[in-house]
């Protein structure tokens, strides 16, 4: 494979699951404002839903931990002190 092969394949391989978790965020976002039990949150359960699906697909308890722990910790780095997307 050339190097231009190589670049598109790996552009592609990031597209798709930048993408992937684009639409699924989207998809979460439009089934929050429609709740129909608003006292049950959605992000909670989703969140802890994903876990579980990570692990059943094999990613560790340790991947999957420090994945979540250091996306928190980012978090004020990308939310620049806001606490919702102005």
């Amino acid at each position: 494979m050339s190097e231009e092969e190589d670049r598109s394949a790996e552009d592609a391989w990031s597209t798709a699951w930048l993408s992937a978790v684009h639409d699924a965020s989207k998809t979460l976002k439009r089934l929050h404002e429609t709740n129909p039990w608003p006292h049950l949150p959605l992000l909670p359960q989703a969140i802890n839903y994903l876990m579980t699906e990570l692990w059943d697909r094999g990613f560790s308890q340790t991947e999957i931990r420090q994945a979540f722990e250091e996306a928190v910790a980012d978090m004020p780095r990308y939310a620049a002190g806001d606490e919702i997307r102005p």
